[in-house]
């Protein structure tokens, strides 16, 4: 079953909707032709192990020979969708950014998010109907996709949406419509579900659009009705499915029968608010809430057996195909079912990445690099390899994703003018992770190592633990069969229970983390309806008379509030900055004054704004005195000072940005910004950090632009004109019909709603404070300018200054004179560490009289505490002592160096370490005791800790393992 736009779990525990998901699990990996394992290794070629499909696999004849009807290509599907209802009223409206604006929801996972605001009455409707294809994500059931015939990661989910304008009777009327005449569907195909206790959509079906009764399914809670949570709005739904075995006949039909039904068109009525005892009321406003799979349209209408084969993927599946040397048409069904994986991962990390996420190793990164490394290993796994240019060890994703690309311009425009970043961040990410897979190879070696020793000391079976296989298959990319099969050939056996056990915990936190999208109902949603938007007067003036509106103590509605009270405080217009755009909100006063004769009346100091509940502004602050009540007239008074800070930080921000295009290419994009009083912060995509010359170049061209004093352009005009003026639009925000344009002629041009200077004169200075990574592909400039340019070049100024009268130096010779200090540093600390070793080897020499033999390999063994001793004074007395007493031969030597530090080191000769007695393994067990860890070689390893004073019983428990260990030892 389709999971509807937003008919989505309510709690963690799976609905009906996902019980047929089943698991399942794939076998990629990398090839390798030589070492332990090899013959494992050289069949990941080929070695797969997947479940079939439910669907039976067509003929290869019409699964890419087919010609495809024109009016049936997916791009001419949507554009039909979208034309219907555009005759019908509807607004036609782009698709958001795979990052929603949500904080609830961390990808777009459903069609109705953009218009949740309005939905719960927190956003007043633009439009009283609308129309979208929006991008979409889901990760929650990725081991399915290529699989089963319908699972995707990446999909367009078409959509109509009504905001209290009509309701089910033409909802359900339009969608038979669309779905029999548009797309020519024959009705006798088409089979409806309905909620159980729905009569009026049973009706409609039945007596109004004509479906016989017994194909119209009355269905459960479970299926059929949607809520948003445990209170809020709600409403039944109605499904509409397509048969593709019509000669079964209807008798015992299962809507559920993947062999036979696709659901393809959701309808959700949205007509209740559920109350916290779990009554239904009905709501005023009724919404409609509509889902048309794209590609499972794409499927029925271009008859293909399955999603990926639709021109929507299928190019993409046939350039792999033809880049592994294999016909898809006539492979097997593994190598098939590793072709749509993909076929399909591609689409969901083009898009990703061209909306912004970055490959990293956490929130919508990881989505993005588990992904990504998904297609590497499965591409590897089919005999993929090279950049198709010549070079074997070079990337493939770029010419995968060049197809992707080449598929965009309907469904997103701006991928293909993001193409250079897409395909650099794709090539990166590939070649960096190939390395892991090699690291991974190496530790997988080291784990069957410790398997076969640690079993031949406790004479088990050899084993890896599911934790460690899952950590090869996660983060490494190794396929548990390989790694069996590896493992196997060595004579361990794996802990699948436990690797199993791994995989359900990541793929519970997954689906309870990121597909739910919640909606709620509070008192914000009735305060909303008595209050207008705030009209913001704030570019013009920092002073206006308003009036009160409303008055709130934590989030609840009161009619005054009395000194010392923390309040929020809503007005019908105001001059005070809201935050938003990355700009702060505005600090200041509200007085409010007797209306007869003037006098002042009270106080309140006003330490943030935001906005709430659509366009209203949020005053937060203190009654510093008096009384305020509602209906009160006030003056409201920004703080001019700290505006202007304000405004001088976000036009720099604007250069900031032209300024890094024009440096390190136009290719980088903002991820977020941080306008302050006091400073700036800019957030964007590059994949190194810049240097000191490129830093250089970055304030050189700032400052120019600064001193070219140039008058800014602020202009409103339509989205689109905007857009194709080459405004570039601000990270995170959204965007009206009527935009503000903000432009500093021949250098930046931006949809902006924050405030800047009139001038860029009024900057006066920009100076970088600092650049950083924040999360892989993510850079960070922090960088201040006007005032707190001046305060920082002058304090920078004082403290060299304290430098020059410290060092007796000018300020143009400091440089050189660290430099000599820190070299004499070095020298007198390294002749000092010498010293130190000579001084341990020396108190070593006459601790070798204490070793003592153990039977029956006569093992002299010496186990000391040497004080004070630093770690490499220990290390070289350890090295020093296990040659003076001969192989074989095992020293375990412990100090406390000072500062609340242990060291311990752990000495083996040869012949020690043949007993398969291990210096890494050996120290880190004591190290423990001390409050620490450690680890190392086999025969030299170091470690520490934290408590001294166990150290004593540490060397006690040394001794007696180490005799113990050597003495269990058979000749």
């Amino acid at each position: 079953m389709l999971l509807p736009l937003c008919r989505l779990p309510s709690s963690p525990s799976l609905p009906a909707i996902y019980k047929h998901i089943f698991p399942g699990r794939r076998s990629l990996g990398l090839r390798r032709q030589h070492g332990r394992g090899a013959s494992a290794r050289r069949r990941l070629a080929t070695h797969v192990v997947c479940c079939s499909s439910s669907l039976p696999v067509a003929n290869p004849a019409t699964v890419s020979g087919t010609e495809i009807s024109a009016e049936w290509r997916g791009d001419a599907i949507r554009r039909r969708f979208l034309d219907f209802y555009a005759a019908r009223g509807h607004k036609i409206l782009p698709s958001s950014s795979l990052v929603p604006d949500d904080p609830t929801v961390f990808l777009t996972i459903a069609g109705m998010l953009q218009f949740k605001p309005i939905f719960l009455g927190k956003e007043p409707r633009r439009v009283p109907c609308a129309t979208t294809s929006q991008k979409c994500i889901r990760t929650n059931d990725i081991e399915n996709v290529g699989r089963t015939s319908r699972h995707q990661t990446f999909f367009e989910m078409l959509g109509n949406f009504s905001f209290g304008d009509y309701f089910k009777k033409d909802a359900i009327k339009w969608a038979w419509e669309l779905t029999t005449t548009d797309y020519g569907l024959p009705p006798e195909r088409l089979w409806i579900s309905v909620f159980e206790d729905d009569d009026e959509a049973f009706s409609i079906w039945l007596n109004e659009v004509g479906v016989p009764k017994e194909r119209i399914k009355r269905m459960g809670e479970d299926d059929n009705f949607w809520t948003s949570g445990a209170t809020g709005p709600c409403g039944p739904c109605s499904e509409m499915y397509y048969d593709f075995h019509p000669e079964r006949g209807t008798l015992n039909a299962d809507l559920n029968d993947d062999s036979r039904f696709i659901e393809f068109y959701n309808l959700v009525f949205m007509q209740y608010n559920k109350n916290d005892d779990g009554s239904l009321e009905p709501l005023k406003q009724k919404n409609i809430d509509t889902g048309m799979g794209l590609e499972r349209m794409a499927r029925i209408l271009q008859n293909v057996p399955n999603n990926y084969e639709t021109d929507l993927i299928f190019p993409i599946i046939e350039k792999a195909a033809s880049m592994a040397l294999v016909s898809y048409s006539t492979a097997d069904e593994a190598t098939r079912t590793n072709l749509k994986v993909i076929g399909d991962h591609m689409r969901a990390v083009v898009y990703l990445i061209s909306d912004g996420v970055i490959p990293s190793n956490i929130g919508r990164g990881y989505v993005v690099r588990r992904l990504i490394r998904r297609v590497v290993r499965t591409g590897r796994l089919i005999g993929m390899r090279g950049d198709g240019h010549g070079n074997s060890d070079g990337a493939f994703l770029p010419l995968l994703a060049e197809t992707v690309i080449s598929l965009s311009s309907e469904i997103d425009p701006d991928v293909e003018s993001r193409r250079k970043s897409i395909l650099g961040e794709l090539q990166r990410e590939e070649l960096r992770f190939v390395q892991t897979l090699g690291r991974g190879e190496k530790l997988l070696d080291e784990l069957l190592d410790e398997a076969l020793v640690s079993a031949g000391d406790n004479g088990d079976k050899p084993c890896l633990s599911g934790k460690d296989v899952f950590l090869l298959y996660d983060t490494y990319g190794f396929p548990v069969e390989i790694t069996a099969e590896i493992a196997s050939e060595q004579g361990v056996t794996v802990d699948m229970k436990g690797f199993d056990i791994e995989m359900e915990n990541q793929r519970k936190q997954s689906q309870a983390a990121h597909n739910v999208i919640k909606l709620s109902v509070g008192n914000e949603t009735e305060i909303v309806k008595s209050i207008p938007d705030t009209e913001f007067l704030g570019y013009e003036s920092l002073f206006a008379t308003a009036v009160v509106k409303g008055l709130l103590i934590n989030g609840n509605p009161v009619e005054n509030v009395s000194e010392g009270s923390d309040v929020e405080i809503l007005l019908d217009r105001t001059p005070f900055y809201a935050e938003s755009g990355g700009q702060i909100g505005d600090n200041g006063f509200l007085y409010v004054y007797e209306e007869e004769g003037g006098k002042q009346n009270a106080v309140i100091e006003i330490k943030d704004v935001q906005k709430s509940l659509g366009n209203i502004f949020v005053h937060k602050g203190t009654i510093k005195q008096g009384l305020v009540e509602v209906g009160k007239k006030i003056d409201a008074v920004v703080d001019g000072k700290l505006r202007q800070g304000a405004k001088v930080h976000h036009t720099a921000t604007h250069l900031l940005q032209s300024a890094l295009k024009s440096v390190i290419g136009s290719e980088t994009s903002q991820a977020g910004s941080l306008v302050a009083f006091d400073r700036l912060r800019f957030d964007f995509s590059f994949h190194r950090p810049l240097s000191e010359e490129e830093l250089l170049e970055i304030e050189s061209l700032v400052n120019q632009w600064i001193s070219n004093a140039t008058h800014l352009e602020t202009n409103v005009m339509a989205l689109q004109d905007a857009k194709n003026a080459g405004a570039t639009a601000m990270f995170g925000e959204k965007y009206g019909e009527q935009v503000r344009v903000v432009e500093v002629p021949g250098v930046s041009m931006e949809l902006c709603g924050g405030t800047h200077v009139s001038n860029t004169a009024e900057i006066r200075g920009f100076r970088i404070i600092s650049e950083q990574g924040i999360a892989s592909g993510i850079r960070r400039i922090e960088a201040v300018a006007g005032d707190a340019f001046v305060e920082y070049v002058c304090s920078r100024d004082n403290y060299m200054r304290h430098l020059c009268s410290s060092l007796k130096v000018k300020a143009e010779d400091v440089n050189s004179r660290v430099e000599t200090v820190l070299e004499e540093l070095r020298t007198t600390r390294n002749e000092v560490s010498s010293l130190r070793s000579k001084i341990a080897v020396l108190k070593a020499a006459s601790l070798a009289s204490k070793a003592s033999i153990v039977e029956p390999h006569n093992v002299r063994i010496l186990v000391e505490n040497m004080g004070d001793v630093d770690a490499d004074g220990l290390k070289s007395a350890a090295e020093h002592l296990v040659g003076a007493l001969q192989d074989p031969a095992a020293v375990i030597l412990g100090s406390s160096p000072g500062d609340g530090k242990v060291s311990l080191v752990a000495a083996f000769s040869p012949g020690v370490v043949k007993m398969g007695i291990q210096a890494g393994k050996f120290v880190g067990g004591i190290a423990k005791l001390c409050g620490g860890g450690g680890g190392g070689k086999p025969n030299f390893a170091q470690a520490g800790g934290r408590k001294p004073e166990n150290l004593p019983d540490a060397l006690e428990k040394a001794r007696a393992e180490i005799v113990s260990s050597i003495s269990s030892k058979s000749n």
